[in-house]
């Protein structure tokens, strides 16, 4: 082969390659996205679980708000405190007080103590059972109805089924609601973390209705309502409910408690 030829060659090439590689350079540079340093520093002290907790899509989405001022510092359920110091020091600005919110199963209806209307053998998801006539075999139709719909979609399985009901290892609940936006009855809050005294019913029925279905259901006496000096608890629908803003965790609502479902 001509030696001439093959050097023009390796020159028609390089210039090919050169000419590429200068406008894929100046194509770079006009069509590149700025880079938010915040938001980048924000995305580095979220834990990243990417639960969705903070109502955002995952962590990205979260780092993005707050970099723009469109969530608060201490959004993160997950990072809590340490996180939303660090975080509120890079956007310089206070982060506030924290409170930590664990979810709560509002039941206390275990197999001893609460009823069925029947034997259910479809599928063992809640969601599932909401479909059958009477919306569940449970015969208290706000109860847990303990088929674990809400275990399965937490991502730290903090959710157990112990006797028939959900229960909740607030050590281990990051907070992130996944749970409480599962539940088809709606008898999982969130609350403050150091809160001791919980009321463990959902029944909205009156109190001659709730014992004939569970020993252990809110029969609306209003008993913790009068004792409680505070103010903190109401009866409202027939069932207690306590201000957590309000609540200072004396206990005097448990004690008093006939049916025993507050817890203390």
């Amino acid at each position: 082969m001509d030696i001439t030829a093959i050097i023009l060659a390796a020159v028609v090439v390089g210039g090919i390659g050169l000419v590429i590689a200068i406008l894929l350079g100046i194509a770079s540079e006009k069509f590149k996205v700025p880079v938010n340093e915040k938001e980048v520093a924000v995305r580095a002290e979220l834990p990243g679980n990417n639960c969705g907790g903070c109502g955002y899509a995952g962590c990205d989405g979260l780092a993005k708000a707050i970099a723009n001022g469109e969530a608060a510092v201490n959004a993160c359920p997950v990072g809590g405190a340490p996180a939303a110091e660090k975080i509120g020091a890079i956007m310089g600005v206070e982060a506030g007080d924290f409170v930590k919110q664990v979810a709560f199963v509002k039941c206390a209806g275990t197999c001893e103590k609460a009823s069925n209307k029947y034997e259910y053998t479809g599928q063992m998801s809640c969601v599932e059972a909401m479909n059958v006539p009477g919306e569940g075999p449970k015969a208290c139709s706000f109860g847990c109805m303990g088929f674990g719909s809400c275990a399965q979609v937490c991502p730290e399985n903090a959710i157990s089924i112990v006797n028939g009901i959900a229960y909740v290892d607030k050590e281990a609940c990051i907070g992130c609601g996944k749970c409480t936006d599962i539940c088809p009855k709606g008898l999982i809050e969130l609350v403050p973390y150091d809160k001791k005294h919980l009321v463990q019913c959902n029944s909205k029925d009156k109190g001659k209705d709730v014992m004939s279905v569970c020993k252990a259901g809110c029969i609306g006496c209003g008993l913790c309502a009068k004792e409680c000096k505070l103010g903190a608890i109401t009866v409202e629908n027939n069932i207690a409910h306590i201000d957590y803003e309000k609540c200072v965790n004396c206990g005097l609502c448990a004690k008093k408690c006939p049916k025993k479902i507050i817890t203390a």
